[in-house]
């Protein structure tokens, strides 16, 4: 198995031995991690994790951003290799978890989760929300039985939680931050998604320092209907909240 180093996750296995054979298509080419085993992914259910690289935000607390903003720096997993994988798996497997990174950028997706699908194992995508297009389609075409997505807090405060200074801006969001009105449509419509489809989203948010408990109300306040907000922990990114000034101000290491 090989894990992003920067992506500390639970129920770690050994390594994944990487061979000659290359991606044959855009969206393996982004494939840059694989967590063999894991059981707080995707609650309740045995699964294993599919990391790609690549992401539409620069969010200063991030934990897998060589990844995320650098995903050519990261040697990509050979597809032959992670199929016979989850061709061997399958059978004890509950299922698979694609993250990122942003796996809603990677392109030519779903044809990798058609390929996934022929394990008859079902697939949970996390994603920021900022691509409902591609949510609602691979919804449409069944190729993910589960969504999670990541409220970041407020869309007020989306410019500072989405948005890590000094990185060059990323295909359509400035400055590879999502402003209060992107935020509100792009989410709206993945709220819109969860009405008709309650059974398969689930909504959460890391409690950064940045935010306060009234922030995490109003946060929990956008969501529809029914919905919850689930809590998650915040962990310090190992790198960028030691060296970019604006990430250690949100984690609260150094006063504003």
């Amino acid at each position: 198995m090989h894990v992003v180093a920067a992506s500390p996750r639970c129920a770690p296995g050994g390594r994944f031995v990487r061979g000659a054979c290359p991606p044959d298509s855009p969206g393996w080419a982004q494939l840059k991690g694989l967590e063999r085993l894991s059981f707080c992914d995707w609650p309740g259910r045995n699964v294993c994790v599919l990391f790609f690289g690549g992401c539409n935000l620069a969010c200063p607390t991030c934990h897998n951003g060589r990844i995320a903003w650098a995903p050519d720096s990261v040697p990509s997993l050979p597809r032959a290799e992670v199929l016979g994988f989850l061709k061997a798996r399958a059978s004890w497997l509950d299922g698979v978890v694609v993250t990122g990174g942003e796996a809603a950028c990677v392109p030519q997706l779903a044809e990798v989760l058609e390929e996934i699908a022929a394990f008859d194992l079902p697939v949970k995508l996390d994603t920021n929300g900022m691509l409902p297009d591609v949510v609602e389609r691979l919804l449409d075409r069944e190729l993910v039985a589960a969504v999670a997505v990541d409220v970041k807090g407020p869309w007020r405060l989306y410019p500072a939680l989405t948005g890590l200074t000094g990185l060059p801006g990323l295909p359509g969001l400035a400055g590879g931050s999502a402003d209060p009105d992107t935020a509100a449509r792009n989410l709206g419509r993945m709220f819109a998604m969860a009405a008709h489809r309650p059974g398969a989203f689930q909504f959460r948010c890391t409690t950064v320092p940045l935010l306060t408990p009234e922030d995490i109300e109003e946060t929990r306040q956008q969501l529809p209907a029914g919905f919850e907000l689930t809590l998650q922990p915040y962990k310090e990114p190992r790198k960028y909240a030691r060296t970019d000034p604006q990430a250690r101000r949100l984690s609260g290491n150094v006063v504003a």
